[in-house]
């Protein structure tokens, strides 16, 4: 039991390893789309197909070249980002990656469980 006037003692938390782009700061301030118009990344209403595939392509060749292209990626299917194209995926590109980790996740469950039961 603690009395009023002592203090709490602080949890031990296992330190993290901390990349140096991390202290930097966070990974989308070194995002190439910063610099870029938005616009090329999400899409007006009624976008003409063509129109959408187009700057669809043109927003990847930003991506492609973009320092943190991996870490916007995740952050997108982590979310998950319903939207626009990030890490140079587009959000119909972004759920067939989920499914495939979700049946590549389900996979595994399946053969470890047979695993431990053989």
């Amino acid at each position: 039991m603690l009395l009023p006037h002592q203090p709490l003692q602080e949890a031990a938390v296992p330190s993290q390893r901390i990349s140096a782009r991390e202290q930097a700061g966070p990974w989308h301030s070194e995002a190439v789309c910063r610099r870029d118009e938005a616009g090329l990344f999400f899409a007006p209403s009624k976008e003409p197909t063509a129109a959408r595939l187009s700057r669809e392509e043109a927003a990847k060749r930003v991506c492609a070249r973009c320092p943190v292209m991996v870490e916007c990626r995740e952050h997108a299917l982590l979310q998950p980002e319903p939207y626009g194209v990030w890490g140079g995926l587009t959000a119909a590109e972004r759920r067939v990656v989920l499914a495939r980790r979700r049946r590549r996740e389900a996979e595994l469950q399946r053969a470890t469980r047979v695993a431990a039961a053989g």
